[in-house]
């Protein structure tokens, strides 16, 4: 049974996350506070963590922080704001990924379990053209220096970096990214975002060599090694 740690001080939310996630098969702890997450930390083993940006003594980012040094788990964001730095913030300090509230219960068990077949199954760290994404710690590297993402851009990064060996549809692409940024995806935001982080990560964006287009099914990774 997979152990899930939630950090959130709204009790009524807690309490129906709860109940959804042990009705899924799930173990869950519950903190509502970042003390309580910190002294919860040092005595358990944890598979995930679903972490309040907001918290009443202090926020998340710290509380995923402590997460990130002590357990290799994923950290997904649970945040009422739509506020792209928070999200890019979270991103940068380690988490795998973010869910704005409202969100629908089924959505939250796909994510949940998409995150914890990457951690089971894809490896840490790959590189693919000189660009390594280190998602453990939330870093994206071209060549050894940092490449800066977006929210959005960052997520579809990580969607090619978990599943390197397939053909990404067009519209598991959407199916994946669907409110990832606050609103629906569609078919000309996906161009348009596919451009844009060739354009960040490619030698030539012209001719890419790292997320190739798959004509008229969708696209796939180029040639990957793991990084050392």
């Amino acid at each position: 049974m997979k152990h899930i740690f939630l950090v959130e001080d709204d009790g009524e939310i807690a309490k129906n996350l709860t109940l959804l996630l042990r009705a899924e098969g799930f173990a869950v702890t519950h903190a509502p506070t970042q003390h309580a997450a910190a002294a919860l930390l040092a005595g358990n083993t944890f598979d995930l963590a679903l972490v309040d940006i907001s918290l009443p003594d202090g926020n998340g980012f710290a509380v995923c922080t402590e997460i990130k040094q002590s357990q290799r788990i994923p950290v997904i964001f649970l945040t009422a704001s739509g506020d792209e730095a928070s999200v890019v913030t979270g991103l940068n300090m380690g988490a795998d990924d973010y869910i704005t509230k409202p969100f629908r219960p089924r959505e939250l068990i796909a994510r949940i379990g998409t995150a914890l077949r990457k951690y089971g199954q894809a490896p840490a760290r790959l590189a693919v053209g000189g660009v390594s994404v280190d998602a453990a710690a939330g870093i994206v590297k071209k060549a050894g220096r940092e490449i800066p993402l977006s929210a959005l851009e960052y997520r579809l990064l990580l969607i090619f970096w978990g599943s390197p060996n397939s053909i990404l549809t067009r519209d598991r692409l959407l199916d994946e990214l669907w409110d990832a940024a606050g609103e629906f995806v569609t078919g000309n935001t996906l161009t348009v975002y596919i451009k844009r982080l060739r354009e960040k990560i490619e030698d030539d964006p012209a001719d890419p060599k790292i997320i190739l287009t798959v004509r008229g099914v969708g696209y796939r990774l180029g040639a990957h090694d793991a990084a050392q």
